[in-house]
């Protein structure tokens, strides 16, 4: 009877250390060789690359994202100097000069200039905002759905309290409070963007902690820390990891609409600025406007087109389904 027991809760644990096997080998790779269970991580590698592969929406998402990224860590390359400084006559419509081929706004600042450094900062508040809010949204969710009873009541009720407010005006209210500087403005956006993670990992927690490598976790004596951070959130974190592409998406549309109000850093350029910048000038100079909001709708498409390539690639129902 002992060594039935003994034999359960090694194959319970060795199921949990699987699906962590399967999940890092998914986002970063397999390595083979490290142990008997390589063959079966790298199976499920491969599975969730060809699934990833054959949605068309992956790969374009990804090269877009890849496109601004190396844009963004460029721009100083590209464009040295400063982007808001006065370069050349006001209005020089796009391709009029080969030095600023899209042209100069109404202050004479390059509009390249201006949306290559723009993209510097509207990734950095998206990815900054997207892990504050993953950190507190992790939290709190895996702390409800763990432990249960009062605490997870009490979380409940403060999580839906945020969630009563509308976002983008308790992330004004925050700014206006500070000093609208892209710190201040990552912080307030991740304040304000963590109840959905939260209820996501909540949810997951609730249904793996019964599951069988759990209960083997608990036998073996493993602290709660343990079994939460080692044994359930690994499992928990494809459904998160889809959602952090939507948060930095929607990060990077609340930045821009701030500085399109007005309440961005005054000190760095930004798509929203620019486009607030060139209202004024809509009708004789449309392009000031056209550019950055180009710019902020294909990052926004590239994000949302990884999020759906990497929801059909690592939900299970999908991918057998395809």
């Amino acid at each position: 009877m002992a060594s039935e027991s003994s034999e359960l809760v090694t194959a319970s644990a060795s199921a949990g250390s699987a699906w962590r096997r399967q999940l890092t080998g998914a986002l970063f790779g397999a390595r083979r060789g490290q142990d008997p269970a390589a063959p079966r991580a790298a199976r499920g590698t491969h599975t969730v690359l060809r699934a990833l592969l054959r949605n068309p929406s992956a790969p374009a998402g990804l090269a877009l994202l890849t496109a601004f990224v190396v844009l963004a860590i460029g721009a100083p390359h590209f464009f040295p100097g400063d982007p808001l400084d006065m370069v050349a006559a006001p209005f020089e419509w796009p391709g009029t000069d080969p030095l600023y081929r899209l042209g100069t706004d109404s202050l004479g600042r390059d509009v390249a200039a201006g949306i290559a450094h723009g993209t510097r900062v509207s990734l950095l508040i998206g990815a900054s905002a997207a892990a504050i809010g993953l950190l507190i949204g992790t939290l709190v969710g895996a702390l409800g759905g763990f432990f249960g009873g009062v605490l997870d009541d009490l979380l409940v009720r403060v999580t839906e309290l945020f969630q009563t407010v509308p976002s983008f005006l308790l992330v004004i209210v925050i700014v206006a409070i500070g000093n609208p500087g892209v710190k201040v403005i990552a912080l307030a956006i991740g304040i304000a963007s963590w109840p959905t993670v939260a209820r996501i990992v909540r949810a997951e927690f609730r249904t793996l902690r019964h599951a069988d490598f759990v209960l083997a976790a608990r036998s073996q004596g493993f602290s709660s820390a343990r079994i939460i951070f080692g044994e359930i959130l690994p499992n928990a974190l494809p459904p998160v990891i889809v959602t952090a592409s939507v948060m930095v998406a929607s990060a990077i549309l609340i930045e821009s609409s701030l500085s399109f109000l007005g309440m961005g850093d005054p000190n760095v350029v930004s798509w929203g600025g620019m486009i607030g910048a060139g209202r004024d000038s809509l009708r004789t100079a449309w392009y000031l406007t056209a550019l950055p909001g180009a710019a902020i709708v294909l990052a926004v498409l590239a994000l949302n087109l990884l999020g759906d390539g990497l929801n059909d690639a690592l939900n299970p129902r999908l991918r057998n389904r395809a």
